[in-house]
Parts: structure tokens; C-alpha cells; sequence
């Protein structure tokens, strides 16, 4: 019921009340009639460096749960870049299609060609639906493109990064909650077993976790679940398990008023974006049920450090130096949530806001 109330009223707004609500810079919508592209291009801000952030293709029901995506993941993004120390703002894009179904040479490249307009205002890259070799099209219309295959000089694949910041990420809310940072014994549910979910259940398993893997995709699930010797589980079911650690990995919203009071979980650690439906509201209910939340803006920054790399020319080495660090970001986040009394959520975004409130500052004379 709360979920389809914040819907109704979204739809009330108009879309530059939206961004003024979001504060973003800029939202380009693009359309090719020959092609059938439709998608939507977010800038939220500028102030740090160019606006990175991967292209999401995914059948949404309307236009408006479009909007609704693009804007709050390219904020997102914004902050996932401050709170890392990168020199990147924060945007996105999503495609509105079937990923299966809708793909094409000539919609990718036409999908380029609009992001090549923007002057490299915005680069983009793989998210959700996408594949390297949609990228490699786009790249043949613009060069603002990140995490390419190694083999034409990017980075690469960024999630293993990005699992591995998680892992880090998630031991960090061990040693915070229990006192150590080890995770054997330690039954945690992965929920969405894409790319960066199966390489999270490959640290998990490698370390003695207790594994359970949720996904809507069944055949998906069973041959995770034949690799790795876990467990399954299927359904709303997965809210009701006892377990020490939950880690969303699929879509965000997951953590809100219908889920949250049915969690028997001590952490939530994984790797979706905007795994609360709601910042205010359910980041305090997580802390009112005592549930330590590693915000996942934070710990999910490891594929954005990778490609930060591609642009800034850095070694991999470097990458993986920069993901380490997830762990004392997330463990001062902790820390400062419990010295100011706050939830983890905003403690997070007061950090992220107040470094780019500073160079913006800096670069105005202030």
C-alpha cells in the first residue's frame, strides 16, 4: 500500500520537480523512430568530475517507473562517487526494452550517438540488461565509454570488483557486529545471482560461509546451486529464513515497510542499488531493529572504482588497492552512525554531500 502511495504521488509531480526534488543537473530524453530506442539519460551533478554511471536495459511497465529508476540511481551515483574519493560525478541511463528481445546493432550505436552529444559530460557504461558487446557498439559512436573489453584496452568486466568490495564490505559489518571479521559459519543469503552475485557466493564459499542463493531465474539458480554446493531458496519466502547476513543482490526496494519486520538477519550487506524504497523512513526502521546496514552506495562502489581506472588510466592493481579501502569506509560509517545516533544511510549520504559541497567550494573560490 505505502510502496503504490509514493508511486501516486511521483506521478503528481512534474519531471523538473522531480529533479529539483533529486537536485539533478540535467535529464535528456532520447527517441529513434527507425530503431525503436527509447531511453532516458540522468546527470545528477558535475561538481567532482564527468558523470559516470552504466546504461540499464530492463522492460519497465511505464514511463514514469522509468523516470523514477534513472533519477534515483544517477543520485546514487553521485554519492557512491564521493564517498570513494573519485573524481566522477554521478549519472545514468536506462533503455526501455525487452533485453532478450529488444537488442540491436543500430539501436545501440543510435543509443551512442546521443550520449556523444552530450561532449563527455556523461560516460557510460554495462548495468543491468547489457553486455559487453552492446558497449562495443556504442563505442563505435563515442568514445565515452567505460569498462570495454581488455582486449580493445579497458578495463573490463568491473564485476569481480565490484563482488570482491562487497566481501570486503561485508567483513567489515562482521568485525563491527561480532567483534571479528571472519565469515565462516556465518549463514548468509544472496538474493540475485547475476555476475556480481555469483562471484559474492565464490568469496562467501571459499571462506566456509553458509550459502543460500535466491533468483528469479531458476535454471539460473540451479546450476549456481551445482557449482558452489549451496542451498536454494524460492519465493517471498527468503524474507522469513533465519540468517545472520542478508545481501541484496538483484534490484533494489527490497529492504522496506513489507520486508523489514520479517528480516531475522544481525547485517544487510550486498549489492544492489537502492536497497531502501524509502532513505528516511527505512533506514530508521533498520536501525530501530537494531540491523547493522552497510549502505550500498558504499559498499557496492567497487565497479565504479574499476572503471574510474579506464578513465583516469590507473592499474588494476591500483583498483583493487582503492576497493580494500571499502572496508574502513564501511566501518567509519558504522562508527559515526552510532557516535551521532543516526541510521547508516545518512550518515553515509552526510559524508558523500559534504565532499562535494567542499570542492564545489573550492572550485567556485569560495
Amino acid at each position: 500500500m505505502e510502496s503504490l502511495q509514493l508511486e501516486l504521488e511521483k506521478e503528481k509531480k512534474s519531471v523538473l520537480e522531480m529533479m529539483s526534488d533529486m537536485e539533478h543537473e540535467q535529464v535528456v530524453f532520447c527517441h529513434d523512430k527507425h530503431t525503436g530506442l527509447k531511453a532516458i539519460i540522468a546527470i545528477h551533478n558535475t561538481v567532482l568530475g564527468p558523470a559516470l554511471g552504466g546504461t540499464r536495459m530492463w522492460n519497465y511497465q511505464n514511463e514514469s517507473e522509468a523516470l523514477n529508476d534513472v533519477l534515483r540511481l544517477s543520485r546514487g551515483m553521485s554519492y557512491k562517487a564521493a564517498i570513494s574519493g573519485l573524481n566522477l560525478g554521478g549519472g545514468k541511463a536506462v533503455i526501455i526494452g525487452d533485453s532478450y528481445t529488444g537488442k540491436s546493432e543500430a539501436l545501440f550505436r543510435r543509443f551512442g550517438r546521443f550520449v556523444d552529444s552530450l561532449g563527455g559530460k556523461y560516460i557510460t557504461a554495462e548495468d543491468v540488461g547489457i553486455s559487453p558487446q552492446d558497449m562495443e557498439y556504442v563505442h563505435m559512436e563515442t568514445n565515452h565509454v567505460s569498462g570495454l573489453p581488455i582486449s580493445m584496452g579497458g578495463s573490463g568486466d568491473p564485476s569481480p570488483v565490484t563482488a570482491y568490495g562487497v566481501y570486503v564490505g561485508m567483513k567489515a559489518c562482521s568485525n563491527y557486529t561480532w567483534g571479528n571479521d571472519s565469515l565462516a559459519g556465518k549463514k548468509v543469503l544472496v538474493q540475485g545471482i547475476g555476475h556480481v552475485g555469483e562471484f559474492l557466493v565464490g568469496h562467501l564459499v571459499k571462506e566456509g560461509a553458509k550459502v543460500i542463493v535466491t533468483d528469479i531465474n531458476e535454471a539460473r539458480m540451479k546450476a549456481v546451486v551445482e557449482k558452489y554446493n549451496v542451498d536454494a531458496v524460492i519465493g517471498d519466502e527468503v524474507y522469513d529464513l533465519d540468517m545472520d547476513i542478508y545481501a541484496p543482490c538483484a534490484l533494489g526496494a527490497t529492504v522496506n515497510s513489507n520486508t523489514i519486520d520479517r528480516l531475522k538477519c544481525k547485517i544487510i550487506a550486498g549489492a544492489a542499488n537502492n536497497q531502501l524504497e524509502n532513505e528516511e523512513l527505512h533506514g530508521m526502521m533498520v536501525k530501530d531493529r537494531g540491523i547493522v546496514y552497510a549502505p550500498d552506495f558504499l559498499i557496492n562502489a567497487g565497479g565504479l572504482i574499476s572503471v574510474n581506472s579506464e578513465v583516469y588510466k590507473l592499474s588494476a592493481e591500483r583498483s583493487m588497492e582503492m576497493t580494500e579501502k571499502i572496508y574502513d569506509g564501511v566501518l567509519n560509517i558504522l562508527n559515526l552512525s552510532e557516535e551521532k545516533n543516526i541510521p547508516t544511510s545518512q550518515a553515509a549520504l552526510e559524508l558523500a554531500k559534504s565532499r562535494i559541497d567542499i570542492v564545489s567550494k573550492v572550485k567556485s573560490g569560495r
